[in-house]
């Protein structure tokens, strides 16, 4: 971790628990400042305690990340306070077993694509403007190798939840080209954990959360140098194709 990102800020949504709490503890214990936005008062009510008495400096919003008026009114709260300079979008939700295109219900879609797309939007939206402003960022997105249109992302089913993280993707290549794919201090990528030991992916996944946060932590922490890579998909620090 550079000497400089120590007492910065991060934002990570979805970070009461799984993954997200991962990297919470993880950038927390490097000395940063960190904000975790979850839905769920009493996961939030945890993670926070058990941050802060470990001695980090962690604060806790609760919020719907598909909901837009709630996220302004949370990013408002940040942003009278904090100048954030890391973002971690890892609020995310899977879609049902049996969600094929033809058996997924309208309430199923907008569920899914509420957490998993327009959550990383309405994010985006809110926290990335004081970054741009600043030339100083980092933005990653959880997404997963399932979204790709390549290898795994091609074997259909759980439409919902591949499409959704298709579109994370998008979003990612989007507005990194949008903020100079590098060249104006705003680095954005997306990155595929794997399946990991979390409530989504189950107590048998063969990678733990640590283990999957450990790509996040390192484009967070990654110094901004000439020429250097984003606007990406990445699983184990590595490029992988979209």
């Amino acid at each position: 971790m550079p000497a400089s990102l120590a007492g910065e800020t991060a934002i990570i949504t979805g970070g009461s628990r799984g993954i997200g709490f991962a990297v919470a503890e993880a950038l927390a214990k490097l000395g940063i400042e960190v904000l975790i936005i979850s839905q769920n008062s009493e996961n939030l009510t945890k993670a926070i305690t058990k941050l802060t008495t470990q001695g980090f400096k962690a604060h806790g919003f609760q919020a719907d990340v598909s909901n837009a008026t709630q996220m302004e009114k949370v990013g408002a709260e940040i942003l009278n306070k904090f100048i954030p300079t890391i973002l971690v979008n890892s609020a995310g939700v899977m879609s049902e077993k049996t969600a094929k295109t033809l058996k997924t219900t309208s309430l199923e879609w907008q569920r899914v694509m509420g957490i998993n797309l327009e959550g990383v939007f309405n994010s985006v939206r809110i926290f990335a403007p004081v970054m741009v402003e600043k030339r100083n960022g980092r933005i990653i997105n959880l997404s997963a190798c399932l979204g790709r249109f390549s290898g795994p992302g091609t074997n259909g089913g759980l439409a919902p939840y591949r499409i959704s993280k298709t579109g994370v993707n998008a979003l990612t290549k989007n507005f990194a080209a949008e903020t100079g794919n590098g060249t104006r201090g705003i680095l954005v990528d997306a990155v595929c954990p794997g399946h990991c030991q979390t409530d989504m992916g189950g107590p048998l996944a063969p990678r733990t959360s640590e283990q999957g946060a450990e790509t996040v932590l390192w484009l967070a922490s990654r110094e901004m140098t000439n020429g250097i890579q984003t606007g990406l998909l990445w699983e184990d620090k590595t490029i992988v194709p979209w």
